[in-house]
């Protein structure tokens, strides 16, 4: 009867292998250790708790797996670490922005401030309606006028571009995707105010200047998604003997109608926050004002800026009313998004069956 040598044996699956639970141990101890450093010479702080972690917790895991799984898997580790590092610094601000706000925010975040306008109101008291009707109207207009003439504009650079006037297009599209914001509201104060004279602010003077700025985020965003349909879908399409403009409708749109959503948000999250052009171009009131072609339109950004610009007596009520519009904005963003991926998800070819 023969017995098998220990180099005759099979491997098993997870020999040379660190646990799965070595990471969060590990990362545990690290953070311990590192809260423990900062106690004990008293100066305490989450950001240096959190660095000194990291590092305690690499070069603990690369000395781990270079003793248990080799110098190869110890390398990938590091690689996925400095990954994993990368991506949580890059969130950090973000998620300490909107904690602040929400914290801060929360002050004012009640049923006064969602019905109530700042006219005759100095002080404490007050709300935003009106600047959250002229945010909605001004972008929404912009969002009317810009999602056609993009998505017109990237069919045509997509399906039938060619020659000086598609190059003419892109170029012209990407020197507006740099063009600074306050030059949008300037563009947009001047032409109205050749049209309709001299001190012309209007919500559509405001939408157009987003225009402006919107349009070429939805023209690239919208060429690069119809990019990447599949050419085998056009020429099925058009091997039935379906017209180009049919295919395009029916089968190119539909099939990247997510995507062409998602860019449309994208593209709204971009103009909703901006401030100069409005500035500009809108103006700013303490009134409400359904009227877009006639007078000054508050907007939350103006508000936000003008909040705690003009700070009067007390300056709190201001400041609090600044960060209630600042996190209400945020919160019209998100609703946005979200009804453009339940838009995307309903409306999208579904792939399974």
């Amino acid at each position: 009867m023969t017995t098998l040598t220990s180099a005759a044996r099979p491997a098993s699956l997870t020999a040379g292998r660190l646990p799965s639970w070595t990471t969060g141990v590990v990362l545990t101890v690290a953070v311990l250790a590192s809260a423990s450093l900062f106690l004990a010479s008293g100066s305490l702080g989450l950001i240096r708790i959190l660095l000194v972690s990291v590092l305690i917790f690499t070069a603990a895991m690369m000395v781990l797996s270079s003793l248990v799984e080799g110098r190869r898997k110890a390398t990938d580790r590091l690689a996925r670490i400095v990954v994993t590092s990368a991506f949580g610094l890059a969130l950090l601000p973000l998620v300490s922005l909107v904690l602040s706000v929400i914290e801060k925010g929360a002050t004012r975040f009640d049923l006064q401030f969602f019905t109530y306008s700042m006219r005759n109101v100095v002080g404490e008291g007050g709300g935003a309606v009106h600047a959250i009707v002229g945010t909605l109207w001004v972008t929404g207009i912009a969002t009317v006028i810009s999602v056609p003439i993009g998505v017109l504009a990237a069919i045509y650079l997509v399906e039938y571009g060619s020659g000086a006037l598609a190059r003419s297009i892109t170029f012209f599209v990407d020197v507006m995707t740099g063009i600074p914001s306050i030059v949008a509201g300037l563009f947009a104060y001047a032409l109205f105010v050749l049209i309709f004279g001299p001190g012309t602010k209007s919500g559509v003077a405001g939408a157009v200047a987003l225009c402006v700025l919107m349009i070429p985020v939805v023209v690239r965003s919208i060429e690069e998604l119809l990019r990447i349909v599949p050419n085998e879908l056009r020429e099925a399409a058009y091997a039935l003997g379906v017209p180009k403009w049919l295919t395009i409708l029916k089968v190119v749109l539909p099939t990247a109608l997510a995507g062409i959503v998602t860019g449309v948000m994208l593209a709204v999250a971009r103009v909703i926050g901006e401030t100069a052009p409005l500035l500009i171009a809108a103006g700013f009131t303490q009134s409400m004002n359904n009227r877009p072609l006639e007078g000054p339109m508050m907007t939350l950004p103006v508000f936000v800026y003008r909040s705690y610009v003009d700070q009067g007596i007390p300056a709190q009520a201001y400041l609090d009313r600044a960060w209630a519009g600042a996190l209400t904005l945020i919160l019209i963003v998100m609703i946005l998004n979200l009804t453009g991926r339940l838009i995307a998800y309903k409306f999208a070819p579904k792939t399974r069956h």
